[in-house]
């Protein structure tokens, strides 16, 4: 028993508390008995004061034998008493002759005296050799300042009676410190015995055996532990396992979500990161964790959210975005605290959701529809003024009138091709419901759409040149919508060519694929606006490109055709000399 770590334990722990509180106890205690035995020495020097101060009135009487009464009176009292007159001379001292004695007119106790009504120091006597406590009062005699009066003690005596204070307050000390060992060894011994039993039996159902159990019977807390104890191995077991599936199922229910969830602690360290969220914020969910927010993320505004919702306590929704290293993502957040059993904050959690895709089809939806609406209204206010016009003008001559219908005619063919290109992109991005898929040779389709521009590539004095292979070029696809898409490229290499200018169409097969190139001389890409260029309405040159007819939905239509039919569209093109467009689509599957 002797060698229980614990039983020492305890009792280092109550000698170290005996001795601290003891010694803390006895210096204040000793403290405040010198306190306030310098107060009553003060006090007791004050009273004879008082009381030299009747004696002195009649010294300032011409009365011979003061000096005599003084001496009687301090040798009574164990007190040094002096009189001194107002410049300073002593008048009479009680052990000292007081005409060999030096002008007191500047000891510190005087000026005090003089200043305050009372001055009390404590310093060195020449005269008497020794260090002392001097208490000095102002004398006064019906309003009339008369001199001082002066009693003093020996510090040695001071400190006799300090010593002897001390003395005593430290036995006392050594006295209470020597039982409270005896009867803390006691105490700790009868507190370690059941622990030390208990520990073993606790550590061997930390190694996963419930089956021991105590087999202390006492009717003390100790007693109701020993009890605990013994519930606590019959539950912990079933408790461990409930534990562990629940902590499955949430990792598993965590793991398997589309948003990302983030959970940190108060000090905002990460304590829970799902892969989601880690994707979207661009960190791991291995290595991160356990760092700080600000320290895994470099998101300022995600900080901010998780630094409002834990000081504020409140819930927070807000829409961020997110610099990853390819491409911005708007991830909408909502924050909020989360509390222990007790209701106390422990730190705040955030879902996650990635809306980046959302906020670019809202974008393009916006443009879209103001585009179409911009589109519209351009040739229906064309048409309205032409007939307004018309209808106005009564007087109009036959010329001009034809003129007028013309340009109203022009007009109405202008809104009738954007509203049949605008049918067949609609048509196309319906995941390609509508085509009609069907076997077909590639070769017709380019040779009949160069046929039908032939004649607009002559009256621009514009070559068309083709390569097409001797061999079919077989794919599974919509003839109308190919064809509708090779005949765009080839009115855009016509339309935006330089004069005298050639175009180039190419047709060869690419292992797996179908190859159509389609090359112009004219007037070129710049290199910014090539990933716009097949944006629905977007114009490099917009005022060439209505001016020579064009709805800005052509190269649109034809990205959503490559696609629709499992194919590519690219574009390479240098200003000033010409582009080249490439659709890539697969050849049929031949087994």
């Amino acid at each position: 028993m002797l060698r229980s770590r614990i039983l020492w334990k305890l009792f280092s722990g109550y000698v170290v508390l005996i001795l601290l509180s003891t010694v803390i106890v006895g210096i204040l205690v000793s403290r405040q008995v010198e306190d306030e035995t310098l107060v009553e020495i003060e006090q007791s020097l004050d009273v004879r004061a008082t009381l030299l101060r009747a004696v002195a009135l009649e010294s300032f009487s011409s009365d011979t034998k003061i000096q005599k009464r003084i001496q009687t009176l301090g040798l009574n009292t164990n007190t040094r008493f002096t009189i001194i007159n107002p410049d300073g001379t002593v008048v009479a001292d009680s052990e000292e002759d007081p005409t060999t004695m030096d002008n007191h007119a500047n000891r510190p106790e005087i000026l005090a005296a003089r200043s305050h009504g009372h001055g009390i120091t404590t310093r060195f006597s020449n005269t008497v050799d020794k260090e002392m406590m001097y208490y000095a009062l102002p004398v006064e005699k019906e309003g009339v300042f008369q001199g001082y009066v002066r009693t003093s003690l020996p510090l040695s005596v001071i400190d006799d009676r300090l010593s002897h204070v001390r003395t005593t307050v430290f036995f006392s000390m050594a006295m209470s410190i020597l039982v409270a060992l005896i009867l803390g060894f006691i105490v700790a011994r009868g507190f370690a015995k059941p622990l030390t039993a208990m520990t073993a039996i606790a550590e061997s159902m930390s190694g996963g055996n419930y089956n021991q159990r105590v087999s202390i019977d006492r009717k003390d807390e100790i007693g109701s532990l020993a009890k605990a104890l013994n519930k606590m191995a019959r539950s912990s077991h079933e408790r461990l396992e409930t534990i562990a599936l629940d902590n499955n199922k949430l990792l598993a229910i965590l793991s398997g979500m589309v948003e990302g969830v983030v959970a940190v602690d108060k000090s905002e360290t990460i304590i829970h990161l799902n892969e989601a969220a880690a994707r979207i914020l661009g960190i791991s969910s291995q290595e991160d964790v356990h760092r700080r927010i600000w320290e895994a993320t470099h998101s300022q505004e995600l900080c901010q959210v998780f630094s409002v919702a834990l000081n504020e306590e409140t819930e927070i929704r807000r829409k961020l975005k997110i610099v990853a290293s390819s491409t911005d993502q708007i991830v909408e957040v909502h924050a909020s605290p989360f509390r222990d059993a007790g209701g106390e904050l422990v730190g705040a959690v955030a879902i996650l959701y990635d809306v980046s895709e959302l906020e670019r089809l809202e974008t393009i939806r916006r443009d879209f529809v103001a585009n179409v609406s911009h589109e519209l209204k351009t040739p229906i206010t064309a048409i309205r003024g032409l007939v307004e016009t018309l209808i106005d003008d009564e007087g109009i001559s036959p010329e001009n009138h034809r003129i007028f219908l013309t340009k109203t005619m022009n007009q109405t063919l202008r809104l009738s091709t954007i509203v049949t290109d605008l049918l067949a992109l609609s048509r196309l991005e319906s995941v390609g419901l509508d085509l009609i898929r069907a076997p077909l040779d590639l070769r017709e389709v380019v040779t009949a759409s160069m046929q039908v521009l032939l004649p607009v590539s002559e009256d621009k004095n514009i070559i068309i040149k083709s390569h097409v292979p001797d061999e079919p070029v077989e794919v599974l696809g919509d003839r109308e919508a190919l064809f509708q898409s090779v005949n765009n490229l080839l009115d855009n290499a016509i339309k935006y060519n330089s004069e005298k200018g050639a175009v180039t169409v190419h047709l060869q097969i690419d292992g797996e694929n179908a190859v159509i190139n389609v090359r112009d001389t004219g007037i070129g890409i710049e290199p910014l606006e090539q990933h716009r260029i097949f944006e629905r309405f977007y114009r490099v040159d917009k005022a060439r490109s209505r001016q020579l007819g064009g709805t800005g939905l052509g190269l649109s239509i034809v990205k959503h055709t490559a696609l629709a039919h499992g194919g590519q569209l690219s574009v390479e093109s240098i200003p000033g000399t010409g582009s080249t467009f490439q659709i890539s689509i697969p050849l049929i599957k031949t087994s």
